[in-house]
């Protein structure tokens, strides 16, 4: 199945690295171009069809200034990627030792950066009556853990409960929002496995499909949320773990 594409502008954040790079090469390859938004640059800065802006997603006034300026060159944003994402393992600790200052951080980065990325953009969308949008959320929205990543686990679920009032509010607009939820994807996020292989390798155990997802696993499925093939879906989440919340 070939996918279809209406929209010619896609903004990623996080693109430079792991899952949002490889949505961004992805779309590259269909002649999307690509606003990616990111503390680092990627490698492939020099293609004709990435507009790299350097932004700490902290920074809101340094986000509504690249978008302002962008909007009114470019006229139009077609989809959202929020791609962003941190998750402190050493900072992002249980509720009695972590810092209120790393919890507002990460909330800051993983959910708030949303929040202003969609004030910029929904207007534009509304305007141009179309727009998909896509959360890189996580498996750690759906339950607790035993493991201290509360701040991570908590911002991530925001962002669900978020979409799903965007794809309701929007959907007149022909403005679609959905969500999906990776389960461990091998990314730098993840450097710990190059640390204790061991420990990715007892975790593929207890996945039914027996391994940890790659990045491409996950923009393969942004792709599709972003195409005119997923144009009566919105609103909802899509599970990419390789049936590990379906265990019992």
């Amino acid at each position: 199945m070939k996918l279809k594409f209406k929209g010619k502008i896609a903004l990623v954040t996080g693109g430079s690295g792991g899952i949002g790079l490889d949505i961004s090469k992805k779309l590259i390859k269909l002649k999307i171009k690509v606003l990616i938004l990111d503390i680092n640059k990627p490698k492939f800065s020099n293609n004709k069809y990435i507009y790299f802006e350097k932004v700490d997603l902290n920074n809101e006034k340094e986000i509504n200034e690249v978008m302002r300026k962008f909007i009114m060159k470019h006229k139009r944003i077609d989809y959202i990627v929020n791609a962003a994402g941190v998750l402190w393992f050493d900072k992002d600790l249980g509720l009695e030792k972590i810092q209120t200052n790393i919890w507002d951080k990460v909330f800051s980065i993983n959910l708030k950066s949303m929040v202003i990325l969609l004030k910029n953009v929904l207007p534009n969308m509304k305007k141009n009556k179309f727009g998909s949008i896509v959360n890189i959320s996580s498996i750690d929205a759906l339950s607790g853990d035993d493991k201290p990543q509360e701040a991570y686990g908590a911002s991530k679920a925001a962002m669900i409960r978020l979409s799903k009032s965007i794809a309701i509010q929007y959907a007149s607009k022909n403005i679609r929002s959905n969500t999906i939820l990776p389960g461990p994807i091998d990314t730098p996020m993840q450097k710990r496995w190059k640390k204790n292989p061991i420990a990715k390798k007892n975790l593929s155990k207890i996945i039914p499909l027996q391994r940890v997802g790659k990045p491409e696993n996950i923009s393969d499925t942004v792709l599709f949320l972003l195409s005119e093939q997923s144009s009566f879906i919105t609103g909802t989440e899509i599970i990419v773990d390789g049936g590990l919340k379906a265990r019992p």
